[in-house]
């Protein structure tokens, strides 16, 4: 299908959907690729996976405006960048969709879920008692998918494996709404960094992005 959502977030930060419709070998097509990339796609080719990883890499080039390869690589903690291109990035997928956010001057995250009532059963794995006390019973899933996503936002953001859901990214109420903001905290005996989080919800799905301050 192409870009379903596309937002300017600021003067050097975007972020955009995919609605993966395309097949694999029609997201493939639209790759430049290395052969450790080819092989690695070769590695995925079975999986449902593989079309999310076309689809991000898809939506890269689309964002970053090129025809030319892009390497994009994986640091020791998981958090990809570009070798040679002046852009932090994020990527993201659920079903249908890929998500990539870039940005020219900060690091950024973005996190992108299908919203299904199984959050409510891992929620104690993420959301803090005190953070729990503000979800209210009337929107419940949405707010617990919002908070999913603002922290996965900002653990990316951030992009240290350290640091944990439950114990380290704080949240502070908010009412959930079709879109909005909500105040996150990184807290450790050794950290302690604040961070803005916007959150939308799309077609059954709930995006949170968020951006070094």
């Amino acid at each position: 299908m192409g870009i379903a959502y596309r937002k300017k977030v600021d003067d050097n930060t975007e972020f955009a959907l995919w609605k993966i419709e395309e097949n694999a070998e029609e997201l493939y097509k639209q790759l430049q690729l290395d052969a450790a990339e080819k092989a690695f796609a070769q590695q995925l080719s079975s999986s449902k996976r593989y079309l999310h990883w076309l689809g991000t890499r898809v939506l890269l080039r689309k964002l970053l405006n090129t025809e030319e390869y892009i390497d994009c690589q994986v640091d020791a903690h998981g958090k990809p960048y570009l070798t040679s291109l002046p852009y932090h990035i994020s990527l993201s997928h659920s079903y249908d969709y890929a998500a990539v956010m870039i940005s020219k001057n900060k690091a950024v995250g973005i996190d992108i879920e299908k919203i299904e009532q199984k959050v409510e059963r891992i929620a104690r794995k993420f959301i803090r008692p005190e953070e729990m006390a503000f979800i209210s019973p009337d929107d419940k899933i949405n707010q617990l998918y919002a908070c999913w996503c603002a922290k996965e936002a900002v653990y990316k953001c951030y992009g240290r494996k350290e640091i944990s859901f439950l114990n380290h990214i704080i949240l502070t109420d908010f009412v959930c709404c079709d879109a909005g903001t909500i105040a996150a905290e990184i807290k450790t005996d050794t950290i302690d960094l604040n961070f803005k989080v916007e959150y939308l919800q799309f077609n059954g799905y709930m995006i949170g992005y968020a951006k070094e301050v």
